[in-house]
């Protein structure tokens, strides 16, 4: 394929079209196939090894690049690079009947591993099968999205399943160290945050923490009648007890927790990742 305005002429070869209709018109950009995929699943993040030239096009096929002015009233910007970023996750990547089919099976099993590795039966904690996830989807005739991550649509079906098959997401396991004199009031912080607390240690454990520095003044007498001036710097050692417990949380909620415990303890409290998914052993099935 070439583009035949005499001034730009570019050969171009393996090109996957990404179209966009935006503000009554038509955009397009050239890409290399496989690429907008990795792209839209966030597995590449360098752009220029998903286009083939940072021009936007009104038809790629003809060579026809699109105006400035045409650009700047549809997008607000003549920034190339942002327009080509808009036309990757928002436009519709143009590619034969069979290519389509092909990857758009291939995206609905990927959907469906990524629930199965996030998701258990709440009754059992086992976890589901791909195939098991697989018919739910179409028995809720989930339609995939070409131009969505896997993982944005995995979130989607999540949702969906909860409501017909009360499916749940895989708890967390963590350990939380709070300072014992703050325990009780980050309790009721924590509380809405926490699926399940499987143990406490009322036992308080000491902690020892450096303090700030501090500075002493000391005057020497010699017999002679002279006094010399000594400074003396040392850190003191603060105990602190701790109360420990351990819990289940959505892992949604994982970053709130870690940041909570950071800021209303100020380095003082701290949060251990047990295990990454609670479940029991063997699979859900039919």
């Amino acid at each position: 394929m070439s583009i035949f305005t005499p001034t730009n002429q570019i050969r171009l070869t393996n090109v996957a079209v990404v179209r966009m209709k935006k503000g009554g018109k038509r955009f397009e950009i050239a890409c290399y196939k496989n690429k907008v995929v990795n792209w839209r699943a966030g597995a590449e993040k360098d752009l220029d090894e998903v286009l083939q030239t940072q021009s936007v096009f009104v038809n790629v096929s003809k060579g026809q690049v699109a105006k400035k002015e045409d650009l700047t009233k549809s997008f607000g910007t003549d920034d190339l690079t942002e327009i080509c970023k808009q036309i990757l996750a928002k436009g519709e990547l143009q590619v034969s009947d069979k290519e389509r089919h092909s990857q758009l099976e291939t995206m609905f099993r990927d959907i469906a591993t990524i629930v199965a590795e996030k998701c258990v039966n709440p009754e059992t904690k086992r976890p589901y099968t791909v195939s098991l996830i697989e018919g739910a989807m179409k028995e809720i005739h989930y339609s995939v999205k070409a131009n969505k991550s896997t993982k944005q649509q995995a979130l989607e079906v999540i949702r969906q399943l909860k409501e017909s098959m009360g499916i749940q997401r895989a708890h967390m396991r963590l350990r939380l160290v709070l300072p014992a004199k703050e325990a009780k009031r980050l309790k009721e912080k924590l509380k809405p945050l926490l699926q399940v607390v499987e143990s406490e240690d009322f036992d308080e454990q000491l902690e020892m923490v450096r303090g700030n520095n501090i500075k002493i003044r000391t005057f020497i007498f010699c017999p002679f009648g002279f006094a010399t001036l000594r400074f003396c710097i040392f850190s003191p050692c603060l105990l602190f007890s701790r109360h420990p417990q351990v819990c289940l949380v959505d892992p949604g909620c994982f970053r709130e927790i870690d940041e909570l415990i950071r800021s209303e303890t100020r380095g003082r409290g701290s949060l251990e990742v047990v295990s990454l998914k609670d479940v029991e052993e063997g699979e859900e099935k039919f």
